[in-house]
């Protein structure tokens, strides 16, 4: 895979994303010389890439950064450059069903460029969305870079022991992500809602009971607007308020949902999505049908983008079982029949 790939006429295989998921997916069809493409907008569009520490990975027993990983997985990838070819920086634009498959448009070195297979696995991952602080979501950027804010509970609750803690967010997520953290014992856990009431927006039987909930586990909240943080090289989150206020916490949390779920193919593809926006699929990572409800043939979805748990070794093994699933379904054969329109 060194230099500038070519793209082949058609591939067994297109991965659309090239993060955690769609790189595992890669080296699994090339694995099973099979060939594919990888379309990727780069490392720095991965979730985990600015994660200085993960403690969850197999493998990694003192941890690893996302960038390191993601590194890591990109290499193993070019391992299998007899199979696969891997277009980075690139940006998919549009997906469609043809006769023989699909076929993905995509950019690339300012070039239009368009790849075909017999079958499509979507990995384009979610966008967390982050705290505006005068309109701009670069201030808090240091802080996350340094493990000082986090984005994942289920990530990172497990380093939140007899800390102070600060959960960014003003709704039924916000407050229910609070109520959630103190199950790993934190020192305190107050909401800094950032200029909005508490609870803004939610239906007032969840807002009566998220607000009682909140009051019996003495998790506060701060309604005054974010201005600016500080505390870095303390290695702290300290915030400043406009009210000109100012709190520490040991750490912040971010509980503001997401940004972009990244559905703009994966509906046009005819894609079923669960009550959070989420592509709905089968165990074998197939895609069902928003019509039927059944497997959409020949689709797969993987990583954040599917419904299921945002966590990387899930993502692996989501992004294994669409690859063996289409291997034994309609790859078996090198050459073989594309699955059916």
């Amino acid at each position: 895979m060194p230099g500038f790939p070519r793209l082949k006429d058609a591939y067994d295989v297109v991965i659309v994303g090239g993060g955690h998921a769609g790189l595992q997916a890669g080296l699994k069809a090339g694995l099973l010389r099979r060939t594919a493409v990888v379309i990727d907008r780069g490392p720095k569009y991965s979730r985990s890439y600015y994660a200085p520490r993960m403690d969850n990975i197999p493998g990694f027993p003192d941890g690893v950064s996302g960038h390191k990983l993601l590194d890591l997985q990109i290499g193993a990838l070019r391992s299998v450059g007899e199979f696969v070819d891997y277009f980075s920086p690139a940006r998919a634009g549009a997906a469609e069903r043809t006769g023989t498959g699909f076929s993905v448009t995509f950019d690339w070195l300012k070039q239009t460029l368009v790849a075909r297979g017999a079958t499509l696995v979507l990995a384009m991952g979610v966008v967390d969305r982050i705290p505006e602080v005068g309109g701009r979501i670069d201030p808090i950027f240091p802080w996350a870079n340094q493990a000082l804010v986090d984005f994942c509970l289920v990530c990172d609750g497990h380093d939140l022991a007899g800390k102070r803690v600060a959960v960014i967010g003003h709704d039924g997520f916000a407050a229910r992500t609070a109520l959630d953290i103190l199950e790993f014992a934190p020192g305190s856990v107050e909401l800094l809602t950032h200029g909005h009431p508490l609870l803004d927006g939610t239906p007032p039987d969840e807002r009566a009971s998220l607000a009682s909930a909140l009051a019996a586990r003495n998790v506060p909240a701060f309604e005054a607007a974010m201005v600016g943080f500080d505390e870095i090289r303390e290695k702290r989150f300290g915030v400043r308020f406009a009210d000109g206020s100012h709190r520490s916490y040991d750490r912040g949390f971010s509980a503001l949902g997401w940004y972009d779920l990244h559905n703009t193919i994966p509906r046009s593809l005819g894609c079923s999505f669960d009550a959070d926006g989420f592509v709905r699929t089968d165990d074998d990572a197939r895609a069902l049908s928003g019509d039927s409800g059944a497997p959409i043939p020949g689709l797969y979805s993987v990583g954040d983008l599917r419904n299921g748990w945002k966590q990387i070794p899930e993502a692996w093994s989501y992004a294994e079982r669409a690859i063996l699933h289409a291997w034994a379904e309609y790859l078996g054969d090198p050459g073989g029949p594309p699955p059916p329109p």
